[in-house]
């Protein structure tokens, strides 16, 4: 059942989405729930804490409830890993959704079916709740593999984090003619997330989550990606850590997942969706917003 799979939920200083998202997954009634929060990064920011943590006061049902806060602020890289690697401590799988993910209720299900089907799949790394393709199809099936870790919703087991490095510490032995090479379709991509990933390992981008990429790709695991976008992020503006300007992905309409799941056939990245997320991620939506910021 979808609701025994754990759910970890990640806040920071944000009460109302914090609320939003966790309507959803109160709706969704979890048996188990891992509730990680950050600490403020100074006291006019302890309320706005205090606010998102008592959000996930209002439990009415059956639940296990097990909570991870830290009272210093460890920034948004360092919460993340640790609070992924103290739910993957007591569990073997687990469903992740951050304070701004808002989910269709079908997410959970979707998950937690994909969950048991890869279980001991190597060659899949992560279910994800995300489609960025702007209404484009690509499939008849109900989801289809990629070589994007979209982690806005999503789960994983303990086999898979096992792999995450948070300090990326073999980077430097993956020479830039070499890595990521031909797992990733596009020349303009590969050198795109080659920089952030750089970057990461330079500690010049404090992002956790291109070392969950770095990890994937290392190992050549797929994503699972749905084939209707069932997690909008409603985070993005001045509130947020990272994502305070305009972008093409915010707030992207869900639509409900249709049961009983279609799969596909065989596990293979489905290069045409990666190659038209890439062209919108780096080329086309990208380039709009930088001539709509020229222009105003």
């Amino acid at each position: 059942m979808a609701n025994d799979v754990p759910i970890a939920f990640f806040v920071f200083n944000r009460p109302e989405p914090t609320q939003q998202v966790f309507a959803q997954i109160a709706r969704a009634r979890p048996s188990t729930l891992l509730i990680i929060a950050d600490g403020p990064r100074n006291e006019a920011e302890r309320a706005a804490c205090d606010a998102a943590r008592a959000v996930t006061d209002r439990i009415d049902w059956n639940c296990d409830v097990r909570r991870h806060y830290s009272e210093t602020n460890l920034g948004c890289r360092r919460r993340m890993y640790t609070g992924i690697d103290w739910v993957f401590s007591q569990f073997e799988q687990a469903i992740l959704l951050e304070d701004d993910c808002l989910p269709d209720p079908t997410f959970f299900r979707f998950c937690a079916e994909l969950l048991d089907v890869y279980r001991d799949d190597e060659r899949v790394m992560m279910i994800s709740g995300d489609n960025m393709q702007h209404g484009r199809r690509f499939t008849p099936y109900s989801y289809y593999f990629s070589v994007m870790t979209q982690i806005w919703g999503w789960a994983t087991w303990r086999r898979a984090w096992k792999r995450y490095d948070a300090a990326m510490s073999d980077w430097p032995e993956h020479p830039e003619s070499v890595f990521p090479g031909d797992f990733v379709p596009c020349e303009a991509a590969r050198r795109y997330y080659r920089k952030m990933m750089d970057d990461t390992y330079t500690n010049k981008l404090n992002a956790w989550s291109l070392a969950w990429m770095y990890a994937a790709w290392k190992c050549r695991s797929l994503t699972v990606l749905p084939e209707v976008n069932l997690v909008s992020n409603i985070g993005f503006g001045p509130g947020a850590t990272h994502t305070k300007k305009p972008d093409p992905f915010a707030a992207l309409p869900t639509e409900a997942m249709q049961f009983p799941l279609r799969h596909p056939p065989e596990i293979r990245n489905l290069m045409e969706a990666d190659q038209n997320f890439f062209n919108l991620e780096i080329k086309e939506l990208r380039e709009q917003l930088a001539k709509r910021s020229l222009a105003a």
